[in-house]
């Protein structure tokens, strides 16, 4: 049996230990990601390097386009997918194709705030320009910029994709947000590698697969197969896996039009509900004043409450058994 020393950290191992950042800590950052998303070339100056933040949670898509400041990170534009409701999806917030629309409503409201939603509408804009899973791209001025055309004045806005701590697995819904706001017209470097219909071992990439996913056609086809498994064994799976959606009265066939529309109006009106920040609403909120709580009992009050209780009981006690007593005599 061979024997191993334990290793003593020693005084100097102590004075030179220098602690992590906290939300290194914490799991919550990755420092080398960040600094390289974060960290601007010096002959920019002070222009702002903008990246698109998605973050997924168990019931809702966030994306924000965010740039950074010695102070601190600074939001330019922010899309949930909570607010798609506002635009016709009232149900399924945090599948692939409301990751998408997710994407297309925080690229919209970037450009807007910006004031290059004209110049730049991206892909999908009308009927003939319909939505598909391709990449597009321009080259100008020996550059390429990831938008369908190039505006002779202004450049297009461009971000880069802020994963965090997610996994790039092929076909995540992060890809969705992503393909959903290069479409809006932001211009994010990126490739088809990770999007859904991409085959690494053949290395071909089927755009239709993606644009499938894009309109909901897996959730589709799976409602459909748990419709006919219901008729054939008589059982109610569809019931009770798409409950929300059939109290909604939202069809398989339906799904396609509804994110079509979605798609409209959000390029109709990207604005959000509120101006203001909900922080700032909270200053002047003027709460209902017609409910009160009820007052808190006295000592008084909760004494006889409890003395009442024990009665109550000694009472039940006693019930019980004189009915015992009278089985007894029965018995005998």
């Amino acid at each position: 049996m061979g024997f191993t020393a334990k290793i003593q950290k020693d005084k100097a191992y102590f004075k030179r230990y220098q602690v992590k950042y906290r939300r290194r800590r914490e799991g919550k950052t990755d420092y080398y990601q960040r600094k390289k998303l974060v960290i601007q070339a010096k002959n920019k100056y002070a222009s702002p390097k903008y990246r698109l933040v998605v973050r997924k949670t168990n019931t809702t898509i966030i994306c924000q386009v965010v740039y950074s400041t010695i102070i601190g990170d600074k939001v330019l534009a922010s899309a949930y997918s909570t607010e798609l409701p506002r635009y016709g999806l009232k149900v399924g917030l945090k599948n692939y194709a409301a990751a998408y629309c997710t994407g297309l409503l925080c690229g919209r409201r970037a450009l807007q705030n910006v004031g290059l939603d004209e110049k730049y509408t991206g892909v999908g804009n009308d009927e003939e320009d319909e939505v598909t899973g391709e990449i597009e791209s321009v080259e100008f001025n020996k550059k390429k910029y990831f938008v369908d055309e190039m505006d002779e004045d202004r450049r297009p806005l461009r971000c880069f994709l802020d994963i965090g701590l997610a996994r790039t697995s092929l076909g995540a819904k992060i890809f969705g947000a992503l393909k959903g706001a290069s479409d809006a017209g932001l211009d994010i470097p990126h490739n088809y590698k990770k999007f859904p219909g991409y085959d690494p071992d053949e290395k071909q990439y089927d755009a239709d697969v993606h644009k499938e996913q894009i309109f909901g056609e897996p959730v589709a086809e799976y409602m459909r197969f748990l419709e006919q498994e219901d008729e054939e064994s008589g059982t109610k799976t569809l019931e009770e896996k798409f409950k929300s959606y059939i109290d909604n009265g939202v069809k398989a066939d339906d799904l396609e039009e509804i994110y079509l529309s979605v798609h409209k109006a959000i390029r109709a009106d990207p604005s959000p509900k509120h101006k203001e920040s909900k922080k700032e609403r909270n200053k002047t909120a003027t709460h209902n004043k017609e409910f009160k709580r009820k007052a808190r009992k006295t000592k008084e009050q909760r004494d006889a409450d409890v003395a009442a209780k024990l009665e109550k009981i000694a009472e039940m006690e006693d019930s019980e058994d004189d009915e015992e007593d009278e089985d007894e005599e029965d018995e005998e």
